[in-house]
């Protein structure tokens, strides 16, 4: 028996909240494509924020005619004497929770049948509540050790893959899980739903071995040096040719419940009324591919 990730909404389009932290090119790739193709039967009703102030939410909330959530953590955690929002201690743990709890009550009045964390900064249990599909700059399906050695923040997958000599990168979108603790252990451990097709590794003329040497010489972060400036060059364009070309599709399939699983976990895809095992699917701009 095959148990669907998301039941489809009868009567009407699945309503889709983006959660967002900075320029929101994700969540623009994601609102340009649900109105390309009202067909798909989802559409973004909420965009929400944890940083109002510097993120482009208010921007994409007017150009697109869509209400905007307004929950900021740095002033959160500021109202309560915390200068950082990190999960390093108890105390902020529980400002997180509590952070959390107010997020809630204040989408309680919506409609939101799932999320979207769309380049969304703070990890959040708003995913023990509904569905939050989370785009992530790495396969996930790589593994080493039953661990997957590309999961991590910002710049790190990116660097990790360079540094293995990988020759392409591809993007991932994931069912974000809830966390405990400081979230390591969670961290972009969810059901691989969908990756990009591959996008080749640009070195910008160094070799592998002159990036390994930097890394070997870096003493504190944040890094300004070859080897981040070749990573960002890279994860700028697999934003473009990965993020934006599998995250909405893979939303779009999510959202008419083409993904589920068995009672061991497998991952199962819907392609014409028949539900194939697979590892995941592939995404690209001209169609998928269930990759066994």
């Amino acid at each position: 028996m095959i148990d669907h990730f998301f039941s489809v909404p009868s009567g009407r389009p699945a309503c889709i909240a983006v959660f967002m932290s900075g320029s929101g090119t994700n969540a623009e790739a994601l609102l340009r494509y649900c109105s390309e193709h009202p067909e798909n039967g989802c559409r973004v009703t909420l965009l929400v924020t944890d940083a109002p102030e510097t993120s482009r939410a208010r921007r994409l909330s007017a150009d697109w005619g869509v209400p905007l959530l307004e929950h900021d953590i740095r002033a959160f955690y500021a109202a309560r004497g915390e200068t950082a929002i990190s999960l390093v201690s108890e105390r902020r743990r529980a400002i997180r929770a509590e952070w959390t709890d107010c997020l809630r009550s204040l989408l309680a009045p919506h409609t939101v049948d799932f999320g979207v964390l769309a380049g969304f900064v703070t990890l959040c249990n708003i995913t023990a509540d509904l569905p939050c599909l989370n785009v992530h700059p790495g396969d996930l399906t790589v593994e080493e050790n039953g661990r997957r050695i590309l999961a991590g923040l910002h710049f790190r997958p990116v660097e990790t893959a360079i540094l293995a000599g990988f020759s392409s990168l591809r993007s991932s979108v994931i069912l974000a899980q809830p966390f405990e603790g400081n979230g390591e252990a969670e961290m972009d451990s969810g059901p691989v739903l969908g990756v990009s097709t591959p996008v080749p590794v640009d070195l910008d003329g160094e070799s592998v071995a002159a990036l390994a040497a930097v890394r070997g010489a870096r003493q504190h972060a944040p890094y300004r040096d070859r080897l981040r400036d070749v990573a960002a060059r890279n994860l700028e364009r697999l934003k473009i040719e990965g993020d934006h070309v599998v995250l909405p599709r893979v939303v779009a399939d999510f959202a008419a419940g083409r993904f589920g699983r068995d009672r061991n976990g497998g991952l199962y895809f819907r392609e014409a009324e028949q539900w194939l095992p697979c590892r995941t699917v592939e995404y690209g701009r001209d169609g998928r591919n269930v990759l066994a």
